[in-house]
């Protein structure tokens, strides 16, 4: 079996169906020059083989992996497992078309207790190390051991609150210690070998990315979106660069263009001293590009940079990954955004202006979009709205509330239209998702993978919306005073950010400008006709 090399000195390309989509772009990030950490991808070729647990297909992964540690160890500098320059890496997947938060992801593989004191002898910051353990601990019980995630953590939980601060971020090396020690002994009836051995840890996590392809989730985000033919996922690893070494350190997302209404410049959500997962999980609430800015400009304008630059050279708006150590960005991952159909409208129209695309390669974009169906919704003298968020995906729905999934595919089998409403955003609630009108969370991104699936599907979604309290035990909301129930009407406006209880009269709206320039590509001078000729194609 071929391992493919990334970054490193290595310039190896290879397709998004040997190797995944992000692997693939990945390659040619690194082959542009753009600051990439080195990876190697094991293929998708061998997805179904691991799954099925096949003999062959462990000596095949075992001897990849085996190479490709190799590689990493020479690339880097630095020793798998080692006690004083150690390398840790993070497993990722990847299948041929983009399946976000759909797939697992294990961060810090390789922290063991020496790699630990490897780190604090390296780097000279405690804290980072402590940190990078129990975050791995965190992550390999829940994601490979199959351990329930509650108990570390309340664990955490208890630690912040104990210590009078207000979050992990505020822990300081000691504390942060202590709680992986704690940590350690809730998963220690479960080691067999695991907690110490940095080669073992690696070989489980590639095998639970490779299972994941099978998870439920997983599985109905295929239907969904008519994905079933896809073969697997590939697994990629990666040298970890650390966005959690402290305030000039963090990780993000950024989209070269605004994928809920098309317009034309940058959203970032960042986190600093974090780790790419605690942005994309939608479990807390980020900074933007404003922060950014201000915080550390060169990184901003670099990062800018960046997003014009994988415009130009993928030809479509991108969705981007990143983490900054120290200062230095690093460019973890670039895909084609997904965008509301409203954005994908604007953003086509954009693009051939701009000589990025033609006007046919527009209308592939946009195909399997009802264009002349496209709509711009507005309220009708709305009134003071209960709760304020982050529009993560534009649009206006009214709705019954309901929290959790099958209380909104309940609900939507009645006949009316459903807001799922939420503690934070999770792609274990697709199934909910396809069922509701819109979407609403107290806590949560514009660039979390939820968000990402919310505008993929065309739903009005509000996130971070902080006076909320969603209680799924209750299957209620407390707004202030106010408590919505199961079933109540309320009304999301995704494009300003707000939320209002009752039913909202909306008012919809054709654009019309974006549909008579779509028609007049097809040389039609009639804008009615031309609409319904641009439908047409489209469909």
């Amino acid at each position: 079996m071929k391992i493919v090399r990334i970054g490193g000195g290595s310039a190896e390309l290879a397709s998004a169906e040997q190797i995944g989509a992000k692997a693939a772009n990945l390659a040619r990030m690194a082959a542009l020059g753009l600051p990439v950490p080195p990876a190697f991808v094991l293929p998708v070729s061998l997805c179904a083989d691991i799954v099925a647990g096949k003999a062959h297909a462990t000596h095949r992964l075992l001897d990849g992996l085996q190479e490709g540690i190799a590689f990493l160890e020479e690339a880097t500098g630095k020793t798998f497992g080692d006690h004083r320059r150690p390398l840790l890496v993070s497993v990722r997947s990847g299948a041929a078309r983009s399946m976000p938060g759909m797939l697992d992801t294990v961060l810090d593989v390789g922290c063991t207790s020496a790699a630990v004191r490897g780190l604090v002898r390296a780097s000279g910051r405690p804290r980072l190390a402590w940190d990078c353990r129990r975050r791995f601990l965190e992550s390999y019980a829940e994601t490979v051991a199959g351990l329930d995630p509650a108990p570390l953590a309340a664990r955490l939980e208890e630690l912040i609150a104990a210590e009078g601060v207000t979050s992990d971020r505020e822990l300081d090396s000691e504390a942060l210690e202590r709680l992986a020690s704690d940590q350690q002994k809730l998963v220690e009836d479960n080691d067999d070998g695991w907690l110490e051995d940095a080669v073992l840890q690696l070989e489980r996590s590639a095998r639970a990315v490779y299972g994941s392809w099978m998870s439920e989730r997983a599985q109905t985000y295929r239907r969904l979106e008519g994905l079933e033919h896809l073969q697997g996922t590939a697994v990629a690893v990666q040298a970890m660069v650390f966005g959690n070494g402290g305030p000039s350190s963090g990780a993000g997302v950024a989209f070269s263009r605004d994928p809920s209404t098309g317009a034309p410049q940058p959203v970032i959500d960042v986190l600093f001293d974090a780790q790419g997962e605690d942005v994309v999980s939608g479990r807390r609430t980020p900074d933007t590009e404003v922060t950014l800015a201000r915080t550390l400009p060169s990184v901003a304008d670099e990062l800018g940079n960046v997003l014009k630059r994988l415009e130009w050279e993928f030809r479509d708006v991108q969705d981007v990954e990143f983490t900054i150590e120290e200062g230095k960005l690093w460019i973890l991952q670039t895909r084609a955004a997904k965008r509301t159909p409203r954005a994908a409208l604007r953003i086509a129209i954009d693009l051939v202006r701009e000589g990025l695309i033609t006007r046919e390669q527009a209308q592939e974009k946009i195909a399997g979009i009802d264009v002349a169906s496209l709509v711009e919704a507005s309220l009708v003298s709305p009134p003071p709205p209960a709760a304020v968020g982050i529009g993560a995906s534009g649009g206006i729905a009214a709705g019954r509330a309901a929290f959790d999934s099958e209380g909104a595919q309940r609900l939507a089998g009645a006949g009316d239209p459903v807001i799922l409403m939420r503690p934070d955003t999770s792609t274990a609630d697709i199934a909910g998702f396809a069922a509701a009108a819109g979407i609403v969370t107290a806590v949560g991104a514009r660039t979390a993978h939820a968000s990402l699936v919310a505008r993929q599907m065309g739903k009005p979604c509000l996130v971070g919306c902080a006076e909320i309290h969603v209680d799924t035990i209750a299957q209620c909301a407390r707004i202030g005073d106010k408590v919505v129930s199961a079933g109540d009407w309320i009304t999301v406006d995704g494009n300003e950010g707000r939320l209002y209880l009752g039913r909202c009269e909306i008012v919809l709206r054709r654009p019309e400008a974006e549909l008579a320039e779509l028609a007049s590509w097809q040389g039609e001078q009639r804008p009615g006709h031309g609409v319904a000729a641009a439908s047409r194609a489209a469909v």
